[in-house]
């Protein structure tokens, strides 16, 4: 069975570290916000000037002066800064940031990643997706494996104009958990209920897969 939303955060989150600085993209992985263990310190950062985001707020905490880059109010956790684009631009550009997680449209095989544009479509803009792919060495993409016609994200070269070039190492698909290295897919986990032959089916560029690949765990 395809992850959730819900699921995609919470396995992203096994990957965070205590004492990690961790910039957010928009969309599911804004959600790994509500799945930090409660025994970890991760300062979470949200590209529009946010250092230390915490949870979504309840109903009570809503504040619409707090926002994160999706536009989402969010709330901030106990050392939280606030600062203005350029200061957080400067921390994503500089190599600050110890993990970055982001949405994509497509990933090729080569580490490309091609996630602001579709040719034809009304776009909002590119946002700091460039940046971050380049500023940041640890990077977690969060995708659906597949289109809703079954046609695969997952490429040997992306279709797609090219966000950044050999950046991605590490992809979280509703279907899997991948590794990108010498030009190849490798096929670390599953998802629960989901067989091999599904995700090899869904995957066009060349996918290693090894004798056994285990469940992820929840």
């Amino acid at each position: 069975m395809a992850l959730s939303r819900e699921q995609l955060a919470q396995r992203v989150a096994q990957e965070l570290h205590d004492g990690y600085y961790v910039n957010l993209g928009i969309g599911i992985p804004t959600l790994v916000a509500n799945y930090v263990p409660e025994d970890m310190e991760v300062m979470l950062q949200s590209e529009n000037g946010l250092l230390g985001m915490g949870q979504f707020p309840t109903e009570d905490e809503v504040d619409a002066d707090l926002i994160n880059a999706g536009k989402q109010t969010v709330t901030m956790a106990t050392g939280a800064s606030l600062f203005d684009s350029a200061e957080s631009f400067a921390m994503i550009r500089g190599g600050h940031v110890d993990l970055t997680v982001l949405g994509a449209f497509e990933v090729d095989v080569n580490g490309n990643i091609a996630s602001y544009m579709i040719p034809g479509k009304l776009i909002k803009g590119m946002g700091g997706a460039m940046d971050l792919v380049a500023g940041a060495d640890n990077i977690i993409v969060t995708m659906t494996h597949a289109s809703k016609h079954g046609v695969s994200k997952l490429l040997s070269n992306c279709t797609l104009p090219l966000t950044g070039k050999g950046c991605i190492k590490k992809v979280l698909t509703d279907l899997a958990f991948i590794e990108i290295k010498d030009g190849k897919f490798h096929l670390l986990e599953r998802a629960p209920g989901v067989s091999v032959e599904e995700i090899v089916k869904l995957t066009e560029g060349e996918l290693v897969v090894p004798d056994h690949v285990p469940e992820m765990k929840f």
